[in-house]
């Protein structure tokens, strides 16, 4: 297909502009007010100004402005993303430039690979797209904004070693594609957009990127009691070591593992703001490990929720905030002493992506929800460390990531 006519199908279709508010009390036994006045809760208040979040719902093919702000929490624009009319082209990671003019969506559903696209931050305009890998999902913009750095995640493809896009920004074209390990998944750039780190579902390792080099630099084996870190380019196991290590695809982390399994299963790296240790969650045991960058040692793991899934880091990087998967709840955890200072439950099931407010005030988490449910945001205030509203959004919910003040 020809960009002209994608460019005309993607305008038609932005012109189908839904909006839609739906916003809750939730202090204890309070029920959904019928109208946005009626649920400002007394305590917190709404923020004197307003954050943006962008959310990719999957099942719908849509992405959804939501704001939090004065007037509470609530949908202000929505927006299709993708092409295919028989088949959704699944709409799984959203990356935000660091300057905010522009985003980035995955459609992980593509013919015959996904899509990277990038959209006009004011307008959600369609600018460009690109054709990566087999099922691109979690993507991020380096900190200078000059490139995108995507996993393809690889899902419905032969269980073999998939690998990591690179993508300029300004001209959207692919200038690597870094082989790593089975089933990439849960991506982050250093602070200082050095490094890139990834890990295999399906492999039991963190792979880090050399983003100077455009290569692996080093990979480190989670599995509980067989830690240690190597240099150089990880071991290729894929689908000769899918039954060994006993991993469980179905509903992407949402198996429960087999007693005593020492299997981490590793769903997502994150990088602390000093850059001094990567932490990564480990699905399969419910914790996680914290690796020392500049000695490529472990220095701890710390007990987390069920099915921990998805994390991101305070700026401050004091706090990180933790989605569990099984546990339905978000995990809010003090860096420092390991302590998890809070565990809140959520409305609905499949919990999934996590964005912190450049301010590290707020935390939006994305709920997919099961069947014909929608897709939720919950908002979480991290200072009160309580969830302050939910808005409902497409179905199975997914990518998050939050625009800067403008």
């Amino acid at each position: 297909m020809k960009k002209s006519r994608i460019s005309e199908r993607v305008i038609q279709r932005f012109a189908i502009l839904v909006t839609a508010s739906v916003v809750a009390s939730l202090d204890a036994g309070a029920q959904a007010a019928p109208a946005l006045s009626r649920a400002v809760p007394a305590a917190p208040q709404w923020p004197a100004k307003t954050y943006t979040a962008l959310v990719a719902s999957e099942s719908v093919d849509r992405v959804a402005v939501v704001e939090l702000g004065p007037q509470g929490a609530r949908v202000v624009r929505q927006h299709d993303v993708g092409v295919m009319l028989a088949d959704p082209d699944g709409p799984h990671g959203v990356a935000v430039e660091p300057g905010g003019g522009y985003y980035y969506v995955t459609t992980a559903h593509g013919t015959p690979y996904g899509v990277l696209w990038k959209f006009d931050s004011r307008t959600n305009a369609y600018v460009d797209q690109v054709m990566l890998g087999n099922f691109p999902a979690t993507a991020q913009v380096t900190p200078d904004g000059r490139r995108v750095v995507v996993v393809n995640f690889n899902l419905h493809g032969d269980m073999v070693a998939s690998d990591v896009s690179v993508v300029r920004t300004d001209t959207l074209q692919e200038i690597a594609r870094i082989t790593t390990c089975a089933m990439p998944h849960g991506s982050r750039v250093n602070r200082a957009g050095t490094r890139h780190y990834s890990v295999c579902m399906m492999d039991e390792q963190l792979v880090e990127i050399d983003l100077d080099g455009l290569q692996v630099a080093r990979h480190f084996l989670l599995t509980k009691g067989m830690e240690q870190g190597m240099s150089g380019a990880p071991p290729i196991r894929g689908a000769a070591d899918a039954a060994h290590t006993g991993h469980e695809m179905g509903g992407h982390g949402l198996a429960q593992p087999a007693a005593g399994s020492t299997q981490c299963s590793p769903t997502w790296a994150q990088p602390s703001p000093d850059d001094r240790t990567v932490w990564v969650a480990c699905n399969g045991t419910s914790d996680l490990v914290e690796i020392d960058v500049a000695s490529w040692t472990l220095r701890r793991r710390l007990p987390a929720g069920n099915g921990v899934y998805n994390l991101a880091v305070t700026r401050d990087g004091t706090k990180l905030v933790a989605s569990n998967k099984r546990g339905q709840s978000v995990s809010v955890i003090d860096t420092k002493t390991g302590a998890t200072l809070v565990t809140l439950p959520t409305q609905r099931r499949v919990v999934h992506g996590v964005a912190i407010t450049d301010d590290d005030r707020y935390a939006f988490v994305t709920v997919e929800g099961v069947g014909s449910e929608p897709g939720t945001v919950e908002i979480i205030d991290l200072l009160a460390l309580r969830t302050m509203a939910r808005v409902d959004v497409g179905q199975q919910a997914g990518g998050i990531d939050v625009l800067p003040p403008r």
